[in-house]
C-alpha cells in the first residue's frame, strides 16, 4: 500500500488542524495503520494507530484527549484530528501502515507516507 499524507501547516498554539492519509490499493482495511511524529534532532515517536475496522485506537500519553484518529475504509483515508496544538507539537507528521495491530514502534510499520509538517507557534 502507497500513503500520502497532507493536511500540514502552520497554526498558533490552541489551534486544530485534520490530517489526512490516502492509501492506494485495495487491501487498505487489511492494515492497521498508524501515526508518528519527528521534530528536528529528535527521534521518531509514536502518536497514535488504529485498528483494521477504526473499532479500535491508541495514544501516545502526550496526545491523548487532544488527538483523535479514525479511518474511512471505503475512501481508503484515516483522519488525525489535532486539537489544542501547542508548541511541542511541532514536527513532520507521518502516516504508516502495519500488518500487526496496536503497533506503537516503528520496525512493525512497512509502509509509510512522505510526511506532513506541523508548526505551531507560541
Amino acid at each position: 500500500v502507497q500513503l500520502q499524507a497532507s493536511g500540514g501547516g502552520l497554526v498558533q498554539a490552541g489551534g486544530s488542524l485534520r490530517l489526512s492519509c490516502a492509501a492506494s490499493g485495495r487491501t487498505f482495511m487489511n492494515y492497521a495503520m498508524g501515526w508518528f511524529r519527528q521534530a528536528p534532532e529528535k527521534e521518531r515517536e509514536f502518536v497514535a494507530t488504529i485498528s483494521y475496522s477504526g473499532g479500535s485506537t491508541y495514544y501516545a500519553d502526550s496526545v491523548k484527549g487532544r488527538f483523535t484518529l479514525s479511518r474511512d475504509n471505503a475512501k481508503n483515508t484515516v483522519y488525525l484530528q489535532v486539537n489544542s496544538l501547542e508548541p511541542e507539537d511541532t514536527a513532520v507528521y507521518y502516516c504508516a501502515a502495519s500488518k500487526l495491530q496496536y503497533a506503537t514502534a516503528t520496525i512493525w510499520y512497512d509502509n509509510w507516507g512522505q510526511g506532513t509538517l506541523v508548526t505551531v507557534s507560541s
